[in-house]
């Protein structure tokens, strides 16, 4: 039998892949296909972006409405100087600290369920989000609607959005709105919280002084009650113990955000300690009294008292300071309904749509040429 000499060997399919590293990319040959098909190149994308313009046109338009405040601000309050001039009684108002960012806390007061369920209540938007819990409303009205602080100027920005312009603009303005009633309810300013601390102090000492008083008028007078002379030494009494009170209470409050090795709260303590002696050695000297009985319902009644006028000047003081500080909002730019759509962004989404065509339609050609065999 003899041999076909002629016979030539079975190309194998991997010698014609197209995609073999060794044979590189031919770009002329490539742009020239591509030229070829110029047509499909130039028709499919324009096909595509025209769908899509006339598609948005589809689209119920939205309308964002925006509102600018300046929210309120934290100052330096005229009691400052009032407080220190009251030795331990300084470190009361020293509990209630000062807020580091309040802008960000009204931004996060906005973005409370509190908040959000009034506004969703309000405009009735678990009918017109079609929500059908509490929860979904809420999530659809965090993505309509952008609350955001300026770092350089402080000032809040909400952009509300929504198919109506009115509508748009109310949600808007009604965040403002919200911000003011819990602002008014709630002690976040420094002079707020001085105000809410002293006003119940206020009405537990007036309590007790009441009780005070009631149980020295029961306790009669007699001639060694007199001849005692009480006075002078309860006045003392009542205000050092008053400001051991005081001091007491700023070192709970220090206690509470340092530790007992920290020189404030091992001073605070000092001073503790050096008035709670004095006070022991005051005690000694009237307790073996014939009238102490007396003296110490009398020393009870200048205690509180002393605390009642202390707490009565520094209550009218931090309510003027509540007054003027910036506890009121100012609002910049008062939202109005727009005039104009935010969204769709028509010749936008059709540019998109037609730049992602033509890509799409080069890749399928491309791809297509280099899997033909050569």
């Amino acid at each position: 039998m003899t041999q076909n000499n002629n016979a030539q060997p079975q190309a194998h399919p991997a010698d014609h892949n197209p995609w073999n590293e060794d044979e590189g990319v031919d770009l002329l040959e490539l742009g020239s296909h591509l030229l070829n098909k110029w047509k499909l190149l130039v028709s499919v994308p324009l096909l595509v972006g025209t769908l899509t313009l006339g598609g948005t046109y589809l689209i119920k338009p939205t309308f964002t409405a925006q509102t600018i405040f300046l929210p309120p601000q934290q100052q330096q309050s005229s009691a400052a100087s009032a407080l220190a001039s009251l030795g331990a009684l300084a470190g009361l108002a020293g509990g209630a600290g000062s807020l580091k960012t309040p802008g960000d806390q009204y931004v996060s007061l906005m973005q409370s369920a509190n908040v959000e369920d009034r506004i969703i209540d309000r405009f009735k938007l678990m009918a017109l989000y079609e929500a059908k819990f509490r929860f979904e409303a809420r999530k659809e009205l965090e993505q309509n609607v952008r609350i955001s602080l300026g770092k350089k100027d402080g000032l809040i920005t909400v952009e509300a959005d929504a198919k109506d312009p009115q509508l748009a603009a109310d949600m808007a303005n009604q965040y403002v709105a919200e911000l003011r009633r819990l602002t008014s309810e709630l002690a976040l300013t420094e002079a707020q919280q001085r105000r809410a601390f002293f006003e119940t102090e206020l009405k537990n000492t007036k309590t007790k002084l009441a009780e005070a008083q009631q149980a020295l008028q029961s306790g009669g007078f007699n001639a060694g009650a007199i001849k005692a002379e009480p006075k002078a030494a309860a006045e003392n009494y009542a205000q050092l113990k008053a400001q051991l009170t005081a001091a007491e209470v700023r070192l709970q409050a220090l206690r509470r955000t340092r530790t007992d090795t920290a020189p404030e709260v091992q001073q605070q303590a000092s001073l503790v300690a050096a008035l709670h002696g004095q006070l022991v050695k005051l005690t000694t000297k009237t307790d073996d009294s014939p009238s102490a009985d007396y003296v110490s319902r009398y020393r009870e009644y200048k205690y509180q008292e002393a605390l009642f006028e202390l707490f009565s000047k520094q209550y009218e003081i931090a309510r003027l300071d509540e007054s003027r500080d910036g506890g009121s909002i100012q609002v910049i730019d008062v939202a109005t309904p727009p005039e104009l759509k935010s969204k769709p962004r028509r010749a936008i989404t059709a540019g998109i749509a037609w730049l992602l065509a033509l890509t799409a339609t080069s890749i399928f050609f491309i791809v297509n040429h280099r899997k033909r065999p050569t």
